[in-house]
């Protein structure tokens, strides 16, 4: 049974095992995905709506601006995730060449790694030997190179989630320009989006929450100002 951690309410258990940080590096990316979303696409809607009062304009940028920065989004994702997954499987065929060509050599390394944890000479070379004797691979794959053999990254997975992030987020602003072609109503709507992702990506990375949601807010602020005002000058030029 996990123990509760001291603070927290009865029977909350303590937030941790082998999937918390991967399942808080998703969350963590998706929250930056809806972001993405919906600075890139309120930037784009007011910027058309600086030059000119065609709501379907307005709308038809908005929903191209979707659709292109989701499918950049999960492309991106798909080609770094898949270089990553790449790195992983080579580093683990050479460490099974590694244990297969020289055992005890390896045998040694890992018990030098547990002793530069803190672990006697005695105990680090015992802990090294029972570990590779359940999983030579697992235990050496943990220890040297903090992977998970059968946990490795997927490209599919974290192109699909990057993608419907970005959609998320970027459903925001176009709702907005569907419900009022008026500026203020989709400012108004991203500032508070804007807000709430802000505060969960600080929450997460346990960072002062109002630092974040001031950055958040002012950045996507800026962004829509200097698009609003090139769309305002171009219009004009028109």
């Amino acid at each position: 049974m996990p123990t509760p951690i001291t603070g927290l309410p009865a029977g909350h258990p303590e937030p941790h095992g082998a999937g918390l940080g991967s399942r808080l590096n998703w969350l963590r990316a998706g929250v930056l995905g809806a972001n993405d979303g919906i600075v890139s696409t309120a930037a784009i809607v007011l910027g058309v709506a600086g030059a000119t009062d065609s709501r379907g304009s307005i709308v038809v940028s908005g929903l191209v601006g979707l659709v292109a920065g989701a499918m950049s989004m999960a492309s991106g994702e798909y080609v770094s995730v898949s270089t990553q997954r790449d790195t992983e499987r080579a580093a683990l065929a050479l460490e099974r060449r590694e244990l297969q060509d020289t055992p005890e050599e390896e045998l040694a390394e890992l018990a030098g790694l547990y002793e530069a944890k803190g672990m006697s000479a005695d105990l680090a070379r015992q802990v090294a030997k029972e570990l590779t004797e359940r999983d030579p691979l697992r235990a050496h794959a943990d220890a040297e190179l903090g992977l998970n053999p059968d946990a490795l990254t997927n490209p599919w997975h974290a192109a699909l989630a990057s993608l419907l992030a970005f959609v998320v987020g970027a459903l925001v602003p176009l709702g907005a320009v569907l419900i009022s072609s008026a500026a203020w109503v989709t400012v108004s709507a991203v500032v508070v989006a804007l807000a709430i992702t802000g505060s969960v990506s600080a929450r997460l990375g346990s960072a002062p929450v109002p630092r974040a949601v001031l950055r958040n807010v002012g950045g996507g602020l800026l962004a829509m100002a200097v698009t609003y005002s090139l769309g305002t000058v171009a219009g004009g030029l028109m």
